[in-house]
Formats: structure tokens, sequence, C-alpha cells
């Protein structure tokens, strides 16, 4: 397998990437591999929404919440709260001045899509050289490949896939 350093997990709705990323961290970690950047974990909270969500710092562990209390608008959208994605880039931009061996963004999405979210620390982690591991959602699959120049490898969300990547990566390093 000819591993390119920058890996985009393609997900259906019906995958739960969130919990395949984390098994996938706990696994790298168990291994040794110094990780850093963030992963999205979805909580229950007391409104009973699907909204409830918070960012885990793969360096330090520190949980962020990342959804703000609902504005009473009765809208169905999930509202982010900014500056827990600033944290999160501050995370993991610490993590490449460390010397992560792998940074993990759990997702490039519709905030990445649009500009904002964590885009910016994927540009910079690839522009750094260092490993990036990301899911993307078959729907953004066309923006991720204008994004990156088609220069990723394509993963199924499969455990044994994320740690074959992560294999060769560190092979051909």
């Amino acid at each position: 397998m000819t591993a390119r350093p920058l890996a985009a997990i393609v997900y259906a709705p019906t995958d739960n990437i969130e919990l395949l990323l984390a098994e996938a961290v706990r696994r790298l970690a168990s291994r040794g591999v110094k990780l850093g950047g963030v992963l999205q974990h979805d909580i229950a909270d007391a409104h009973a929404t699907s909204c409830g969500m918070e960012l885990e710092n793969l360096e330090t562990g520190e949980r962020i919440p990342l959804t703000l209390e609902p504005d009473n608008s009765n809208s169905a959208s999930c509202r982010l709260d900014p500056d827990a994605l600033a944290r999160g880039a501050v995370a993991v931009r610490g993590a490449l001045g460390r010397g992560a061996q792998l940074i993990v963004i759990n997702k490039f999405a519709a905030q990445e899509v649009s500009g904002a979210g964590l885009r910016d620390e994927v540009g910079e982690t690839m522009l750094a050289g260092v490993p990036l591991l990301t899911a993307v959602g078959e729907r953004f699959l066309d923006e991720w490949a204008a994004f990156t120049g088609g220069e990723y490898t394509r993963l199924k969300p499969a455990l044994d896939d994320i740690l074959a990547w992560w294999d060769a990566v560190r092979a051909g390093a």
C-alpha cells in the first residue's frame, strides 16, 4: 500500500465515525504513537437534543463542550461554540509545535467546507508534513478533493484499514 500522509475515512451517515475514530486513536496510542488533535464525542444532554457534543484534546484528554445552550428559537440546528472551536484549533497547533507524529481532526464537514471550523489547521498540518487522519462524509467528498488537490489516501470506515494506513505511512517515513 502506497500511503500518502493525508488520509480521509470516507463515511456514510449510517457509519458510527466517532466510535471508529475513538477506537483507532486508542489503538494507535497503545502502540506509542504521539498523537495530537481533537476528536468529537456525542454526549447526552439535559435537553434531549442530538446536538450535545464535545471535543477531546488528544494530548491532554481535556474535554471541551462544543455546543451552546439552546437559544429557545425552536431551531432544529446545532449551535457550535466559536470559543470551543478556537480551543480545538489551539490544541492542533500546539500538538504540531510539540512534535506530534500524527494529527487527528475528527471531521472535514460543513464548517470546514464553508471555510471555518478546523479548515486552517488541516491546511497547516498538511504544510508541516505531519501525517493527518480525518473523516469526510460522502456528501463533502468533492469539496475535500478540491481542498487537498486529490492528494490523499481514501480509507474505508474500518479499523484495520486505518491501522494499515498508519503502518504504511510509518514504513515510508
